[in-house]
């Protein structure tokens, strides 16, 4: 048997594990604590200049080898934040007209994948099964056929796919498809994303569809609700109780990022506050938004929008001893969010595309099942076909907004239990471990698919 090889962007301090806070991280966290050896190889976070090939650092923590590689400038500008998150991001989350494209970033984007598969190459060993993550990635199961690795491959999508329509509009969309048939198993969060990338693959002439299967991603809900049931106990949540008096608690918990919504989201709060005045200093909202990818102009535009519709809604609404909206932009530690999470009445998580969005399994997870609180789930995130019994809106529509804060607020307790125990039991059928053990097992079954590719252009 040989090792279980994770590539991701970013690898994670390893001491985050114990409290992980990325998506990817909590994921991930419950597959490496199985105890199996495994490397976990990516970016280091460093930027600096260097020749010729950069040679891993390598730390290794229990059964879990961390191999990182620095970038240059040139490289994780034109990589990471023109072609992965300017370009892919933008459109994977269906707002075109946010894209920048250039050729030299499409260039730098190959360039550093090509890197990381000769960083990579040189650590692998006979048996070993590579595990890649995300958009960031796309070409590199391509560039490890291309240095002769045959083992198996498997690539997992943690964001949305669109249909062919959208994806076209890529300039290299022809040669990232190309480039992913070097997969033996791709993975995407929901069924709508796996028949997207079916119907590209169809549209461009190409084999693999039968590779390409929805793994909806999970949490480890056991040991959330225990972080809950902690932290709840702990001074943060008495603080936040205090606070608010006893009355009811709105939360949501999101990357400041356009795709979350959190404008509509405040708009349709401010809708509830005008069409259900009952509610009037009588429930608070507090929107935790860590700043995200804060030198690019557009996320730089989003934090001044969203300020300017803060201070708007509290001027119109406050009074001297309440405050409708309470705005952080500072990371908050997960453990913490549990708790808070326990305490809240409502999670209002609105994003206008999410490939699954995890907060909201979290919240499930973490709730009082004697009390437990009630979700406003965006349809448009990945999670809401399985937690169908969550009050499901469209983000767009601030009335439907309203209508469902006010149907949260006043739901009564046996309406409460019952959505609650059919979404918990949703969040338990899914787990992080078994989302890693399903791929894996999918991968380990799968045909080798070493032959007839052609290397992305």
């Amino acid at each position: 048997m040989g090792r279980l090889v994770i590539v991701s962007n970013r690898v994670p301090d390893p001491h985050e594990l114990a409290q992980p806070a990325g998506g990817l991280t909590v994921a991930l966290a419950d597959a490496l604590r199985s105890g199996d050896p495994c490397l976990w190889f990516g970016w280091s976070g460093r930027q600096m200049e260097f020749e010729g090939d950069p040679a891993p650092n390598v730390e290794t923590h229990g059964s879990v080898t961390y191999a990182t590689i620095p970038l240059t400038p040139a490289q994780h500008r034109g990589y990471y934040q023109n072609f992965s998150n300017g370009i892919l991001w933008p459109l994977f989350h269906y707002r075109l007209g946010l894209m920048s494209y250039e050729r030299a970033d499409w260039f730098r984007y190959l360039e550093v994948n090509r890197l990381f598969a000769r960083g990579l190459a040189s650590m692998l060993e006979p048996g070993d099964t590579v595990w890649i993550h995300d958009y960031h990635l796309f070409p590199l199961g391509q560039e490890l056929r291309n240095l002769g690795f045959q083992g198996r491959i498997g690539f997992f999508l943690h964001i949305p796919l669109p249909p062919w329509s959208l994806f076209r509009a890529l300039p290299p969309a022809e040669p990232i498809l190309r480039s992913m048939q070097a997969y033996d198993i791709i993975g995407l969060q929901t069924e709508e994303d796996a028949n997207n990338l079916r119907g590209c693959f169809e549209a461009e002439g190409l084999s693999g569809a039968d590779r390409v299967r929805p793994f909806p991603i999970g949490i480890d809900p056991t040991q959330f609700g225990a972080d809950a049931r902690l932290a709840f106990a702990g001074e943060e949540v008495q603080r936040l109780r205090d606070s608010v008096h006893d009355e009811p608690l709105i939360i949501g918990v999101d990357r400041l990022d356009y795709s979350k919504g959190l404008q509509e989201r405040f708009l349709g709060y401010e809708r509830l506050l005008t069409r259900y005045p009952e509610h009037r200093r009588h429930v608070t909202y507090l929107q935790v938004a860590p700043v995200s990818r804060g030198e690019v102009e557009e996320y730089r535009l989003l934090r001044r929008q969203l300020d300017e519709t803060i201070g708007r809604i509290n001027g119109a609404f406050a009074e001297f001893d309440w405050t409708p909206i309470r705005y952080l932009t500072r990371p908050v530690p997960r453990s913490v969010l549990a708790g808070f999470y326990r305490l809240a009445d409502v999670a209002l998580i609105t994003p206008l595309r999410d490939g699954m969005n995890l907060v909201a399994k979290e919240y499930i997870a973490a709730q009082d099942p004697d009390h437990p609180g009630a979700l406003v789930l965006s349809h448009l995130a990945g999670a809401a076909p399985e937690l169908s019994e969550a009050l499901l809106v469209n983000p767009h529509d601030a009335d439907a907004i309203a209508d469902a804060l006010h149907e949260a607020l006043t739901m009564n307790l046996e309406e409460r239990k019952r959505r609650w125990t059919l979404l918990d039991n949703e969040v338990r059928s899914t787990t992080a471990g078994s989302w890693a053990r399903d791929f894996l097992t999918a991968l380990d079954a799968a045909d080798a698919n070493v032959d007839g590719q052609t290397p992305a252009t």
